[in-house]
């Protein structure tokens, strides 16, 4: 999260230094004499507003002779509602920057101002109404309505939020969030506009069913928070659920936010969705089970067919019993994972659920068919966070890694890749801080991580993410680069990737540095050989006659093959039911499965070739 918000937080700083340093070179047109103050009226208390707070002010400006040239009253020709400025945010007239903060909230002042000081500012950030006589020395009547510390919501402070009552955590709604609140407005002069209803409002967020900047202020509310929510003309969409008159400068909502309903699209696509129907206890989301964890659920299954059946209910197919699992070890299906891991202790949460995140992917029960949308009906009875290593001794902490790792190399047989690599690399992260007392602990700690390393690169190759699992190796290689099983699995990521050369410096690599290595080496070789002559097979095939067309002739190779040259093109696939499996025969403990490589031939001989083809997006060449 941090790192999330840390270019956030540089951007601020540096928008904030460079705001500072322009005000500080428009202060050096202050000169003594230029700008006065005459208190009218005292004020009350004594504080004064400071940078950030917004403040609500009545101004009128008058020559010196007294003639009026322009107000925010009504009396005296204004449109009767008055200015809102956040000091060191709005743009202001210079006058104003320094002549507000001295003033307290009820009193009058009189500010007399020199041109330079208003709008005759050279770059002044406001422009002067028109024919308004900004060449000379002016009055300005500022009565301080209201002040107090704003939260900007838009940039350009057209949305703009005052805190009346701190709400509950800190949870905000967000967009599919179902809202529950008490709503009123006022126009800027204080007029009603949108009186208190029998009930609250009820919408969903992000649907538009309210004005745009409503919207955007109410989600920056926690629940039970009171506010007033000032939105410019700008922001006032129309909604659906809410109309504002049209001809409003500014309206002023008054918002308590009652309630709302945790709603998320997990997928971003609308098909899986968690929609909480119970709060559970705690914050969101630091007490959710976000770690692998022993969980305790209930839960109920159903169809989303007419019937709405239901196919497995713990409390009725358990004997009353909570079903107990481990995450991040794909005991359950994938969209019931993602879901209870946000979930709080005590929450009751409903999950529709789209096959391929269901059943599809898992072990179907029996009274659940092909391709079904489910429902779970889930509540969190509580988990348990896994063991801290902190204060165990070398021994024990091996026994953990074990553990995990056991789970890992389970996890990899069963063809469950992402989630064996995530137990790999778990550990690895622990490991940073392991500390050996000796050397015999210092040699099993660098054998365990070794063997971590080459198992999450074993992981890389079943995933298809062969230079990932070149780079895992290295890691290895970089503290010892006479690891023979690290040379052999890089040899593998290359042949796998289609690096023949590379994959053939590795594997005669194998054969100098250790004798022992060699069958297996040879085997790849051997491996490296086949797929070499196959691909020059279909790259003979795929350029035939290629170059054999007269002059206005198109000529399209590799653009028909035969069925069987396809599968003639497949290399043989070896399993490979575990990544720890086959420490002294290298050769068991990868696939060999090999993209049939298009242009193999053409690229031996025109290295530069393969690039050139690549970059027309495509391994098929047509020419005039």
């Amino acid at each position: 999260m941090a790192l999330e918000e840390e270019p956030e937080h540089h951007e601020h700083a540096s928008k904030k230094k460079k705001s500072d340093e322009e005000y500080e070179k428009r202060k050096k047109n202050i000169t003594p004499g230029s700008l006065m103050k005459a208190m009218i009226r005292s004020g009350e208390g004594t504080t004064k507003p400071v940078e950030g707070d917004q403040v609500i002010f009545h101004c009128t400006i008058r020559t010196v002779d007294g003639v009026v040239v322009n107000s925010t009253r009504s009396e005296h020709g204004g449109k009767g509602y008055p200015n809102r400025h956040i000091v060191g945010k709005s743009k202001m007239l210079l006058g104003l920057c320094e002549g507000l903060p001295t003033m307290l909230k009820g009193e009058i002042a009189m500010f007399k101002m020199k041109p330079e000081l208003h709008y005759a500012e050279v770059d002044c950030p406001v422009s002067a109404p028109e024919d308004f006589p900004k060449d000379v020395d002016l009055h300005f009547e500022i009565e301080i309505l209201d002040f107090f510390k704003a939260k900007i919501v838009s940039e350009d402070m057209g949305v703009v939020k005052k805190i009346i009552d701190e709400g509950q955590g800190w949870e905000c709604p967000r967009e599919l969030y179902e809202v529950e609140a008490w709503i009123t407005a006022k126009a800027a002069d204080g007029k009603m506009i949108l009186p208190r209803m029998n009930n609250p409002y009820h919408f969903t967020f992000g649907k538009s069913e309210i004005p745009k900047g409503l919207e955007m202020g109410i989600g920056t509310m926690a629940k039970r928070e009171k506010a007033v929510i000032f939105v410019n003309d700008s922001y006032l969409t129309n909604s659906s659920l809410i109309q504002i008159p049209e001809g409003h400068v500014e309206v002023q909502f008054e918002v308590e936010l009652v309630h709302f309903t945790q709603v998320r699209d997990m997928l971003g696509d609308g098909r899986l969705i968690k929609r909480r129907i119970h709060d559970g206890k705690g914050e969101f989301p630091m007490d959710c089970p976000l770690q692998d964890s022993l969980l305790r659920v209930h839960y109920k299954g159903l169809l989303l067919n007419e019937e709405r059946t239901v196919f497995y209910d713990t409390r009725a197919d358990n004997n009353g019993e909570p079903l107990e699992f481990c995450s991040g070890e794909g005991l359950v299906p994938e969209g019931f994972e993602m879901c209870v891991r946000l979930m709080l202790p005590g929450e009751i949460s409903v999950i529709t659920c789209p096959p391929d995140y269901a059943y599809d992917r898992f072990k179907r029960p029996a009274n659940v068919p092909e391709g079904a949308h489910v429902q779970w009906e889930i509540e969190l009875l509580g988990f348990e966070m896994p063991k801290d290593w902190t204060g165990l001794n070398f021994q024990d902490i091996m026994d953990e890694v074990e553990k995990i790792k056991n789970t890992g190399n389970r996890l990899f047989k069963e063809g469950k890749y992402e989630l064996a690599k995530a137990k790999y690399e778990k550990v690895l992260r622990e490991y940073n801080h392991v500390n050996p007392q000796d050397d015999e602990e210092g040699k099993t700690f660098l054998n365990s991580r070794n063997a971590l390393h080459l198992n999450v690169a074993a992981c890389y190759q079943k995933m298809g993410e062969y230079r990932k699992s070149v780079e895992t190796c290295n890691k290895v290689l970089d503290a010892n680069p006479v690891h023979v099983k690290a040379i052999y699995r890089r040899g593998m990521a290359y042949l796998l990737n289609g690096d023949f050369e590379e994959a053939r410096k590795d594997f005669n690599a194998m054969i100098s540095m250790d004798k022992s290595s060699e069958p297996d080496a040879n085997a790849a070789l051997q491996k490296l050989k086949q797929l070499e002559l196959e691909n020059e097979k279909k790259a003979r095939k795929q350029f035939k006659g290629l170059f054999d067309k007269k002059p206005g002739e198109i000529s399209e190779a590799g653009n028909k093959s035969t069925d069987n040259e396809d599968e003639d093109s497949q290399s043989p696939e070896g399993k490979s039911p575990n990544p720890d499996e086959g420490q002294e025969s290298q050769t068991s403990s990868v696939d060999v499965e090999v993209p049939a490589k298009g242009l193999g031939f053409l690229s031996r001989l025109w290295p530069s070739g393969r690039r050139i083809f690549a970059s027309f997006g495509s391994n098929r060449c047509s020419i005039l």
